[in-house]
């Protein structure tokens, strides 16, 4: 399955022990994770700014994702597609790649539920419905 995490969902995974850590674990283990160098260059200054990890962590990070994920080229979005114009590369990558889901923390997103055949769930949504399916 094509999957999209957004940049909080990969900023609380390295965090803290928890959900988020459990989804991007098992989304890097058994889906195929679609990344796009506008959501590295997000995550980087997220990680640097949120998390003040130093910058040999950051580039170890980013590397485990760029080896374990597909990068894709987002698709040009409408600007009116969502509240928060700064999303627009997430909702064009999800696209782009054809993913399936689209896993997020931001309110913005999440109240869309879906855009174009890609549904967007928060972690503990996309957890249940895996869970629910074994």
């Amino acid at each position: 399955m094509k999957v999209v995490l957004d940049s909080s969902v990969i900023i609380a995974a390295f965090a803290a022990h928890g959900l988020c850590e459990a989804v991007f674990e098992l989304c890097l283990d058994s889906h195929q994770v679609l990344i796009s160098a506008d959501l590295i260059d997000e995550l980087q200054a997220a990680l640097r700014k949120k998390l003040k990890l130093p910058a040999a962590t950051i580039e170890s990070i980013t590397a485990l994702i760029r080896e374990n994920a597909t990068m894709v080229v987002p698709a040009p979005v409408p600007i009116d597609s969502c509240r928060d114009q700064n999303d627009l590369h997430i909702l064009g990558l999800a696209a782009a790649g054809e993913a399936e889901f689209l896993i997020t923390g931001d309110s913005d997103l999440l109240v869309l539920e879906e855009f174009r055949g890609c549904r967007i769930l928060s972690p503990r949504e996309f957890s249940s419905r895996l869970h629910a399916k074994q």
